[in-house]
């Protein structure tokens, strides 16, 4: 599988809510970073990370603004949009993603947000 490919898979196991899926397109022992903080490792971890916001959210779609795609490596400038309580929060993210494409999974991601923004719009719905 390409690196592309294991990325959009991821992408649609999100933007469906697919939990078990997201945990199945991670290595067992994978790492998800929201820098700065520290990562979840494994995919019990990381679907922990993700389970809240998508679970809370009627609709999720994680729009690509710009992305490049090596072969163990993807970055992508994304839009994330959570929709909750029928409102569309949005918050710009870049990901870095690592990959393994003889098993067709991620090893880890770092997905970069500015806090500042993210605290503001979306944490405070989670609360």
């Amino acid at each position: 599988m390409d690196s592309r490919q294991i990325v959009r898979q991821f992408l649609t196991a999100v933007q469906t809510c697919d939990l078990d899926g997201v945990e199945g397109c991670f290595a067992v022992t994978a790492r998800y970073a929201n820098v700065p903080h520290e990562p979840a490792v494994g995919r019990a971890a990381i679907r922990a990370l993700l389970e809240p916001i998508l679970k809370r959210s009627s609709a999720v779609r994680w729009e690509i603004v710009s992305e490049c795609y090596l072969e163990r490596r993807a970055f992508l400038e994304r839009v994330d949009h959570f929709v909750i309580d029928g409102v569309d929060y949005a918050v710009a993210c870049n990901g870095v993603f690592e990959l393994d494409p003889e098993e067709g999974v991620i090893t880890e991601v770092r997905d970069y947000v500015d806090l500042g923004p993210w605290r503001a719009t979306i944490a405070p719905v989670l609360a």
